[in-house]
């Protein structure tokens, strides 16, 4: 495992069971590996320090090629490796997650409560986050 900060590896980051069934390379370029390290340092590890609970990623950085295959948006912060979706569980403690982050003064381009809090999205730029929050059904 490759540690990327105190609490998440690049493996976590990159991983993906779609990419390994369809056979695609998920490997990052370097500027998109370096925005996952922004969006570690400033948003992901910040968030599990104040959580003080295990932060699943269920998506982190997404080829092209895996972006499309799993229908995500054509201009998706994935693919850049600016975004995560992230669960701490079931809705309510993903409720609760989100509302953490929301009120925590935690700087994020956007925060998205996916369906329902099935999962929170949350993405970081390095310079001109938007601190948009949407809740998509």
């Amino acid at each position: 495992m490759t540690p990327i900060s105190k609490n998440f590896t690049l493996e976590e980051m990159i991983s993906s069971a779609t990419a390994m069934d369809n056979h695609i390379d998920n490997t990052p370029s370097a500027e998109a590996l370096a925005n996952l390290q922004l969006l570690v340092d400033k948003v992901l590890q910040p968030v599990r320090d104040l959580y003080g609970k295990p932060i699943h990623v269920n998506s982190g950085y997404r080829s092209v090629k895996l972006n499309k295959e799993v229908r995500g948006a054509v201009n998706s912060q994935h693919i850049q490796g600016r975004a995560a979706d992230i669960s701490v569980g079931g809705r309510v403690a993903n409720k609760a997650l989100f509302d953490l982050i929301r009120g925590s003064g935690i700087a994020f381009d956007q925060l998205i409560d996916e369906y329902d809090y099935r999962w929170v999205h949350v993405s970081y730029r390095e310079s001109g986050n938007r601190g948009m929050v949407l809740h998509l059904k």
